[in-house]
């Protein structure tokens, strides 16, 4: 049995009063397959560009280890310099994933690339982040600290991109104080014998393919596999919604520090505390239902 996911709707391209009417008010995910053709990033951005633009830059590398109570909040498990990064994609398949790579910062002649698009909603143009995987590589199940609105684009190899909408967490086994579910479920193949609730839960799945736009609704949690080597880049305009507003100030300036401090205080028992409590809300609320 596998999750119930529908194949996200997508779209040629979109005009910015279609985008709001059909996507953004009602918050529902979309690809875009063709809105970026006229940026020069669109023939410009390879693997192959990053290595000769940003080929000396050391990088922070991320894998899918299980968080331990002793790494602080996004701490990288590894450095590397980019074009040794890009040789090891392109060699064989790893873990290491790039993962919030601030382009302004790291190479500014990067932004000449690209343009700010206009789909209604003010972007924040100082964080274009860059994200960087090889084949089979993936993210935890997420969302984003700022319940961000997210526009994600995707430059060379494939991606897919499963989504849940909060309304779902209930059946996702969230680890408490935190903005992940547990770290043991492989949404890619999960084991509903072993985590059944996620037989309820309704979400979304598309490819991303080069040139591709992923609109993700704010507050939506995803969870990214690498198909083959290759990178993407989003951007985000913050939460409109008043209650998700109110979550993403809270998750920035309360709960991080917290779970920080708890780690410090109790260590590794802190980390097992979460991990059985997810399944014990989980299990209550799934007899609720």
């Amino acid at each position: 049995m596998k999750l119930n996911l529908e194949q996200i709707p997508r779209e040629e391209t979109l005009s910015k009063k279609e985008f709001i009417q059909k996507y953004f008010k009602p918050q529902k995910p979309v690809v875009i397959e063709r809105f970026i053709e006229d940026w020069p990033a669109y023939s410009k951005w390879s693997l192959d560009y990053m290595k000769d633009v940003a080929g000396e830059k050391e990088v922070p590398l991320y894998d899918d280890r299980p968080v331990k109570h002793d790494e602080g909040f996004n701490e990288p498990h590894a450095k590397m310099k980019m074009r040794e990064y890009i040789d090891l994609l392109k060699s064989k398949p790893t873990k290491y994933r790039i993962f919030l790579w601030n382009v302004l910062k790291e190479v500014p002649q990067l932004q000449k690339d690209f343009s700010y698009p206009d789909f209604g909603l003010p972007l924040m143009k100082g964080l274009p982040m860059l994200f960087f995987g090889g084949s089979n590589s993936h993210t935890f199940m997420h969302y984003d600290i700022d319940l961000a609105n997210i526009f994600h684009f995707h430059f060379e190899g494939k991606k897919q991109c499963i989504l849940f909408s909060q309304s779902e967490t209930k059946f996702l086994y969230k680890i408490p104080h935190s903005l992940i579910t547990r770290e043991d479920i492989d949404f890619d193949a999960p084991d509903l014998d072993k985590w059944p609730a996620l037989k309820h839960a309704k979400g979304h799945v598309a490819q991303l393919e080069h040139g591709n736009v992923l609109y993700i609704p704010e507050g939506y949690w995803h969870h990214m596999k690498y198909v083959t080597p290759g990178f993407s880049m989003s951007l985000r305009a913050i939460a409109r919604k008043p209650k998700n507003f109110g979550k993403a100030v809270y998750n920035i300036f309360f709960m991080r520090h917290f779970d920080n401090l708890m780690r410090r205080l109790k260590g590794q028992e802190w980390i097992d505390w979460k991990n059985e409590e997810a399944v014990v809300r989980t299990e209550r609320l799934l007899a609720q239902k």
